[in-house]
């Protein structure tokens, strides 16, 4: 089974990206290409040739893959409806991979059927997402990467055809990360495995079973993990600060970096670890 070992980073992430960095990781996911008037536009990605010269100079054998969308990035809905639009788009794809030497991409639409990001969309998304990959490995080969980024939920399973997408592709990355923000209750937003008295399906261990029980060979999963925290104020001591309601709701935490530097055991703050979800928390 081969390994990968993938980061997703902005033009300006590759710029702080170290040479030891460099030499652990397999795959680059370049954040993002855009779609424009339904053709791929590199404009957020601003010396990027250069950029990707440094990085390789580090390390030769890294892949490079354009990530396309994206949070709140639409375009896709609307594009893929015809197979005019589908293969203008991957054409303009090919076009992109030949000028700056790329060796796949990776469509991050979050997500087909679904506007909670306030994109276009259209319950045929459901089966023009599967034609639009498909354009897409025709327009770039078997030797180049096409794989996708996966809303880590049934919401995914449920809006995709992800057997047919995972013949398609290379692999699937799914978003295991996220699952519980913008509320008060304190638990794990990219736990391993479920916590004791949360949700059951807020976990990679069930994104990872979902997802192989839709079609995908396990071999063809990337679980995505974030490395950055979810923090809360005001959280009372009891059961260590697990599952209790904060004064405030979850907000973006610190970097893993920053965590190591600052907070791990340091400034007044104590690391746990709970045993049943596999995963590490503070509380000070």
């Amino acid at each position: 089974m081969k390994r990968i070992i993938l980061g997703y980073a902005t033009c300006q992430g590759l710029d702080g990206m170290t040479p030891e960095s460099a030499r652990q990781l397999t795959h680059i996911n370049l954040a993002f290409g855009i779609i424009q008037e339904g053709l791929l536009s590199m404009e957020q990605l601003p010396g990027l040739k250069e950029r990707m010269a440094r990085i390789r100079s580090f390390n030769p054998e890294i892949k490079f893959v354009l990530s396309v969308g994206g949070w709140k990035a639409g375009g896709f809905s609307i594009m893929s409806r015809t197979k005019d639009g589908r293969d203008a788009f991957a054409r303009s794809v090919q076009e992109a991979m030949d000028e700056y030497q790329l060796d796949g991409v990776d469509i991050d639409w979050e997500y087909p059927c679904n506007d909670a990001a306030g994109i276009d969309c259209d319950p045929s998304d459901k089966e023009n997402f599967t034609h639009l990959l498909q354009a897409l490995r025709d327009a770039v080969g078997n030797e180049r990467i096409v794989s996708i980024a996966a809303g880590g939920g049934d919401y995914f399973i449920r809006d995709t055809q992800m057997d047919q997408v995972a013949r398609i592709c290379d692999y699937i990355q799914i978003m295991t990360y996220d699952f519980n923000q913008n509320d008060h209750l304190t638990r794990h937003h990219t736990g391993l495995y479920a916590m004791k008295g949360s949700r059951a399906d807020h976990n990679a261990h069930y994104c990872t079973y979902l997802f192989h029980n839709a079609g995908v060979p396990l071999e063809k999963i990337v679980l995505g993990a974030a490395f950055y925290s979810r923090r809360w104020y005001g959280v009372p001591a009891q059961d260590n600060g697990l599952l209790q309601h904060a004064e405030t709701m979850a907000t973006f935490g610190h970097t893993f970096e920053e965590l190591k530097e600052k907070y791990i055991n340091k400034n007044g703050f104590i690391r746990y670890w709970d045993e049943t979800a596999r995963a590490p928390y503070l509380l000070d």
